[in-house]
């Protein structure tokens, strides 16, 4: 107990910070410099005259003359607007009609765990659409494409799918998933 007490002491004195001796300045002598500033004056050089063109003639007549003949008349052209699709109320509607007021569609993604195993199939899916917004509320499978993988991809990106607002309540949309990815 005595050693570790005193290797504490020791590693404590050598711890401390040792402030060297203060250095002694009065051998050092002093000097006074005076210097002052005298500006050096220099003639300011004078104003340089600004010569000024004299005004043209009255008199004179421009040498060339700008034609100020009005550009021929272009014939009035009438655009006609272009009228949408006539839909009495929002209701069930095919995907052929749909797509035409699908304002935003992405093809679902062939999940790659199904396309390793060669998975394929054929299906439909029914959409529900908020016809105040145009967006999917509800999507599901009515007929399904046979494996969960593929109607989980279906459907989820069904649901992102956006209408034209007040144009379809329900699209059945069918699918396919083949090889070569999918298809509606």
């Amino acid at each position: 107990m005595g050693g570790a007490m005193a290797l504490h002491l020791t590693a404590i004195l050598f711890a401390q910070k040792r402030e060297p001796p203060p250095i002694d300045l009065t051998d050092i002598p002093t000097a006074t410099v005076e210097a002052t500033l005298q500006p050096e004056e220099q003639p300011t050089p004078p104003p340089e005259e600004v010569v000024t063109p004299p005004p043209p003639e009255p008199d004179a007549t421009p040498e060339f003359r700008e034609e100020t003949t009005p550009p021929p008349r272009q014939p009035k052209q009438t655009i006609k607007p272009i009228k949408a699709p006539v839909v009495g109320r929002a209701g069930p509607m095919s995907i052929s009609s749909a797509k035409a007021l699908a304002v935003y569609s992405p093809r679902p993604p062939y999940p790659y765990e199904a396309r390793s195993r060669k998975i394929t199939g054929s299906g439909v899916c029914v959409v529900t659409v908020d016809t105040g917004s145009g967006s999917v509320s509800s999507a599901t499978m009515a007929v399904s494409l046979g494996n969960a993988i593929l109607d989980n991809a279906a459907t989820n990106t069904f649901k992102n799918w956006r209408f034209k607002p007040g144009t379809v309540s329900k699209v059945k949309i069918p699918i396919t998933f083949t090889m070569a990815g999918a298809s509606y």
